[in-house]
């Protein structure tokens, strides 16, 4: 039976060209030229990244820690990751925050919900989770391994797709640090 005659795919349903491809973007006038592709990821990365904050904020509180902002959320994943002491000024390097007050003030927002301590080694302050901390991180887990992680295939070709993506999310966040340190200067 050729693809004609077969009821279940119809002739019409062929792949759609490369030029009947259009962009989609949030923004119609920084979508052309060459620009096109950049605004479509733009966007995409706007989607994404609110996808994400809702998530992870409506994951922690399904935890039952409420009122946590995104910031709050990274925050304490970041101190509890690899049960290691952090200081503010790395916490703020790694999760890529310019301002530090907005860290110091998740942190003291986790240490009033008691979920981090804090210990000074002379002039630094050093930032860790306590066991309510841990518990929270542990029941985020879980959590996310059963409403999240649960909805992936689980084969190699997605972990590399993965894998591949933030590879390719590292690359363009220096591009746009780049850009923004070149446009700090016009």
């Amino acid at each position: 039976m050729t693809k004609e005659e077969n009821p279940k795919k119809p002739a019409a349903a062929a792949r759609p060209t490369h030029q009947a491809k259009q962009p989609i973007v949030s923004s119609a006038h920084l979508a052309s030229g060459r620009s096109a592709e950049l605004s479509e990821f733009e966007f995409g990365m706007i989607i994404a990244s609110n996808a994400f904050n809702r998530w992870a904020v409506r994951c922690i509180s399904a935890v039952g820690v409420k009122d946590m902002t995104i910031t709050d959320v990274l925050v304490l994943h970041h101190i509890n990751h690899r049960a290691r002491e952090k200081k503010l000024a790395d916490i703020a390097f790694i999760l890529n925050i310019e301002d530090t007050h907005i860290v110091n003030y998740s942190l003291k927002k986790l240490q009033a919900l008691g979920l981090v301590k804090t210990e000074k080694r002379g002039k630094e302050v050093l930032y860790s989770t306590n066991e309510e901390g841990q518990a929270v991180c542990k029941r985020y887990f879980e959590i996310r391994e059963q409403v999240l992680v649960s909805g992936l295939t689980g084969d190699g070709t997605e972990s590399f797709e993965l894998s591949e993506l933030a590879r390719f999310l590292r690359i363009m966040s220096g591009l746009y640090e780049q850009a923004a340190r070149s446009a700090t200067s016009l």
